[in-house]
């Protein structure tokens, strides 16, 4: 018997969809839909209505990827954005080696927090695939900044952790109970900036300049003049019946697309259940990432990383009856999705971060503006394609997924929140839809498991990889515990939990009756909405 968990309809919405944690983010970007906006248009406007009611997941001060497909592309294949961003031209790993650092600093330290790319990744969508002028797309992101929203209960639990960190007294000052309304004038001030003037009015102005203060040194004004969105060429593989595609490094989306090769190779079933299929996708998530900290940095080549036959070698140590010792193999949140669709069959895929909750704790005084801590990617081994180092990007965790058809359009859009357990998340939800033929609110309410490094902070999954616990949702199948525990993993069931499995969304333009989406029940106050016909 499985425990009562979580459970979400599938929303049908033929004229486009929104899926997001938050309903009043979702319905901004129904807004701009109904304006007569696209895709784009209504997830750039989700995004930055985002980064005003969920400050504790997201933000300016923070970063994005995203994957856009459709005819508003003029391409055959999906383009994908990498706005994330790049540390500052002070950057120094030996200073960090010399006060006694062994990794990244994790929170505390604006070393941590590379120059956020969002507002360029914003920018940058926008200007290639928007439709409706950029000020009507941040108008809402805008109304609620100013007007103010109602504190959401994960919000309101977490905003003790920032008591007292200087720069951030507009959320700490204003009333902590949940439903209290909570006004955001920095943010409203800089959107408005940024629809009037674009990057340059956030980056080169107040921003950039306040920016330059807190962090002595750690900038300087060539860094901010420099755009930090960049088209990128996608990955893909073909895996049941379908071609999945993500962003490559120095995003750890190849695990997402490797784990479900591997998957689908060790001859993965249809039934979710099945203690098996449980085993199967762990195993696969394992095989993919053991050695991610090896390869996973910036400019790390992803097709070679896809390789058929370097995944055919990882799947033929897959044992369906054993798990592997991994660690013999080796050699030696505060993060939100969202998708989007419009009735032309555009579709979008984009995740938003702080990595951490409120990212670094470290504002930029006067703006309302956290800074994330993505550099706690970077490596403090000299010499490591990863170290921190002047104008590098990190490994990333974020890993957005778009699914294609057989003739190239797009099948679904779907992704997750979770640090390193994301690639585990989307494999479980592409094996529920492309082979279980689950609805999306199904797939997305059903049980998860994510790979566990106890006492671990949720970006250090892969430093230990034999050292692994599987963690299963509460609501598991006991068959789950009972297969997995029988094949020699270790297995804790979780209390509830509304952040430790992911905050997934999904849009399947597949389903039955027509495009349908669902936003994850875990995430409280999320919602899947549909345009009006």
């Amino acid at each position: 018997m499985s425990a009562p968990g979580w459970s979400t309809d599938s929303v049908a919405g033929a004229a486009g969809l929104v899926c997001s944690v938050d309903a009043l983010a979702s319905r901004a970007g129904v807004d701009v839909l109904v304006a007569g906006g696209n895709a784009v248009d209504a997830a750039v406007a989700t995004s930055a209505a985002l980064a005003v009611t969920a400050p504790h997941m997201c933000g300016l001060g923070g970063d994005l990827f995203a994957l856009v497909h459709g005819p508003v592309t003029g391409a055959q294949q999906p383009l994908a954005l990498d706005a994330s961003g790049r540390a500052g031209r002070g950057a120094d790993p030996e200073r960090l080696r010399a006060e006694g650092h062994r990794v990244m600093p994790f929170r505390g330290d604006v070393r941590s927090a590379p120059i956020p790319g969002c507002v360029d990744g914003w920018v940058a969508l926008h200007a290639r695939s928007g439709r409706l002028p950029f000020e009507r797309v941040l108008a809402p992101a805008i109304g609620l900044a100013e007007e103010g929203v109602p504190t959401s209960p994960l919000l309101a639990a977490m905003l003790e952790r920032i008591a007292g960190v200087p720069g951030c007294e507009e959320l700490t000052s204003a009333e902590r109970r949940a439903g209290a309304t909570l006004r955001r004038p920095g943010p409203a001030r800089l959107l408005r900036a940024v629809a009037g003037g674009g990057r340059d009015a956030f980056y080169l102005g107040e921003f950039g300049e306040r920016l330059l203060e807190v962090g002595g040194g750690e900038y300087t004004p060539g860094d901010l003049e420099r755009p930090l969105a960049d088209w990128v060429a996608p990955l893909g593989v073909d895996v049941w019946g379908h071609r999945v595609w993500t962003t490559p490094p120095a995003s750890q989306g190849y695990l997402s697309l490797a784990g479900a090769w591997i998957a689908e190779r060790a001859g993965l079933g249809r039934q979710p259940a099945d203690p098996a299929w449980a085993h199967i996708t762990v195993e696969a998530a394992r095989l993919a990432g053991w050695d991610r900290p090896d390869v996973l940095f910036e400019g790390a080549d992803g097709d070679a990383l896809l390789d058929p036959d370097r995944l055919a070698a990882r799947a033929a140590l897959l044992d369906p009856a054993r798990a592997l010792e991994v660690g013999a193999l080796t050699a030696g949140g505060g993060t939100i999705y969202l998708c989007t669709s419009d009735a032309q069959g555009n579709a979008v895929s984009l995740i938003q971060s702080n990595a951490s909750g409120f990212g670094s704790h470290v504002a930029v005084p006067g703006t309302g503006v956290i800074l994330h801590n993505r550099g706690v990617g970077f490596s403090l081994q000299a010499g490591h394609p990863a170290e921190y180092g002047p104008g590098r990007r990190p490994p990333h965790t974020l890993s957005p997924a778009l699914v294609t058809r057989a003739d190239g359009s797009v099948r679904a859009v779907l992704g997750t929140m979770g640090g390193d357990s994301q690639p585990q998340v989307v494999l479980q939800l592409l094996a529920r839809l492309l082979l279980a033929g689950e609805e999306p609110g199904t797939a997305i309410g059903a049980p998860r498991w994510v790979l566990d490094a106890p006492g671990g902070t949720g970006f250090d999954l892969w430093r230990r990889p034999g050292a692994h616990e599987v963690r299963l949702e509460v609501h598991a199948p006991q068959g789950w515990e009972q297969g997995l525990s029988e094949r020699g993993h270790t297995v804790a069931r979780a209390r509830q939990d509304v952040a430790g499995f992911g905050h997934a969304h999904c849009i399947d333009l597949d389903a039955q009756g027509g495009p349908a989406g669902a936003a994850d029940p875990r995430s409280v106050i999320g919602a899947a909405l549909a345009a009006p016909t």
